[in-house]
C-alpha cells in the first residue's frame, strides 16, 4: 500500500520522472531516393533491408516515372516505415511542353527554371499521385516539395557559369537573373500552398506535415570553385517568409554536410547554419532532410571507425538542438546509392550507419 501511494504521488508530481511532460526525442531517419528507377523486386529488397536494420523513418522521392515512385512508397508503407515524401520539382509533367531546361554546360545536369513551373499542372499531377496512395491506404508522415532551390543544380533560375572560377553571388541582388529567381520563389510559395491543400483533401495523409525544400549548405567558396550560383539558406528563407511561406508549412528543410569538423568547430558550424530555426512562439523548427559524412573506402570489410566517430559527434549536436525544439528531424544521406556517403556497405549496415539511424 505504501509503495502504491508513493508511485501515485510521483506520477502526480510535475517534476518527477513519471509525471513530467517529456520533450519529443526527435525523428531520426534515412534517405533512399530515386527508387523509381528500379524494378519492384529491387525496391522490395532495398526497403526490406532498411526496415530490417531498425530504421523507422525514410525519405523517399516522388519523381518520374511517378507510378514506380508510388510503388516504392506502397512497399515502404507495408513494411511499417514512416515516410517523408520529397517531391522532385524537375518532373517535366509540371511544366508546359515548350519549356526548355537551363544548360549545365555538361558539368551538371540541365534543369528547368522554377519560375517556369506551372502550378495548375503541379496540382493536377500531385492530386492524382495522392489519390493513388490514398486508395492503397498509405499514410504519409510529411511531404517536402522541392530540393535545394537555393542552388543552381536544382533551380534553373540560378545559372551555371560556362567556366568555373569567377566569384558567385553572395546576395540575392547579385544573381544574374534576379527577377526570374524572385518570381520562382513566389511560384514556390504557391506550390507549398497547393501541397497543403491537396494533403488536407486526402483521407490518410490529411495531417501530414509540410516541410519546405531542403536547402543546400554549400559555401560561397565551393560555389566559386564549381562555377554555380547559390545563396545562403538563411537569406532564402527570409525571402520566402516575406512571400508568405510560413502560412503553408510546418517546418523549414535544410541540408547539413559538415565534413570532419569536430568539437567547437562542428557545434559552431551547425548552430550558425540553423540560426533561423525556431521553437514554439519563436518560429518554426527545422528538419534536416539530408546530412552525411563521406567515407571513400571501397574495400571489404569496411573500416568505418573514423566516420562512425564523426557521425556520433554530429548526432550529439543534433540531440542538443532537438531538446531545445529547434530541430525536429534528421534524415541521413544516404542508404546505398552514393559511393562515399552510403552506409549499406559490403552487404550490411556499416558502423557509421548504425550510429546514424540509432533512435535518440
Amino acid at each position: 500500500m505504501l509503495l502504491c501511494a508513493l508511485l501515485s504521488l510521483l506520477a502526480l508530481e510535475p517534476g518527477s520522472a513519471f509525471g513530467r511532460d517529456r520533450k519529443p526525442a526527435g525523428i531520426v531517419g534515412i534517405n533512399r531516393v530515386n527508387l523509381a528507377w528500379l524494378t519492384p523486386d529491387e525496391q522490395r529488397k532495398i526497403l526490406g533491408d532498411i526496415a530490417a536494420s531498425g530504421v523507422t523513418h525514410v525519405r523517399l522521392s516522388l519523381s518520374a516515372p511517378v507510378d514506380r515512385s508510388i510503388d516504392a512508397v506502397e512497399i515502404a508503407h507495408g513494411l511499417g516505415l514512416k515516410i517523408l515524401l520529397e517531391i522532385q520539382l524537375s518532373n517535366p509533367d509540371y511544366y508546359a511542353d515548350e519549356v526548355r531546361a537551363r544548360t549545365g554546360f555538361g558539368r551538371i545536369w540541365d534543369i528547368r527554371r522554377l519560375s517556369d513551373l506551372d502550378p495548375a499542372r503541379y496540382r493536377e499531377n500531385l492530386k492524382a499521385a495522392l489519390r493513388r496512395m490514398d486508395e492503397a491506404g498509405v499514410k504519409l508522415m510529411a511531404v517536402e516539395p522541392g530540393n535545394e532551390i537555393n542552388y543552381s543544380a536544382y533551380n534553373g533560375d540560378l545559372i551555371v557559369f560556362r567556366k568555373p572560377g569567377a566569384s558567385t553571388p553572395r546576395r540575392a541582388s547579385d544573381i544574374r537573373t534576379s527577377v526570374a529567381f524572385e518570381r520562382g520563389l513566389a511560384t514556390y510559395v504557391e506550390i507549398a500552398r497547393i501541397t497543403r491543400q491537396e494533403l488536407k483533401a486526402t483521407i490518410h495523409s490529411s495531417d501530414a506535415a509540410v516541410i519546405s525544400a531542403g536547402l543546400s549548405d554549400m559555401s560561397a567558396d565551393e560555389a566559386d570553385q564549381r562555377g554555380m550560383e547559390r545563396l545562403d539558406p538563411e537569406e532564402v528563407i527570409s525571402l520566402l517568409k516575406l512571400l508568405g511561406l510560413d502560412d503553408h508549412i510546418d517546418a523549414y528543410g535544410i541540408h547539413v554536410y559538415p565534413g570532419r569538423k569536430v568539437g567547437p568547430k562542428l557545434t559552431g558550424y551547425i548552430s550558425e547554419l540553423l540560426r533561423f530555426c525556431g521553437a514554439g512562439d519563436s518560429g518554426k523548427p527545422c528538419w534536416i532532410t539530408e546530412w552525411g559524412v563521406a567515407n571513400s573506402a571501397r574495400s571489404c570489410p569496411l573500416d568505418d571507425r573514423k566516420r562512425a566517430n564523426a557521425v556520433a559527434a554530429i548526432r550529439s549536436v543534433f540531440r542538443q538542438l532537438m531538446s531545445s525544439g529547434r530541430l525536429a528531424a534528421a534524415f541521413y544521406y544516404d542508404w546505398d546509392t552514393h559511393s562515399a556517403y552510403g552506409v549499406w556497405r559490403c552487404a550490411h549496415l556499416s558502423s557509421a550507419g548504425a550510429k546514424a539511424i540509432a533512435p535518440n
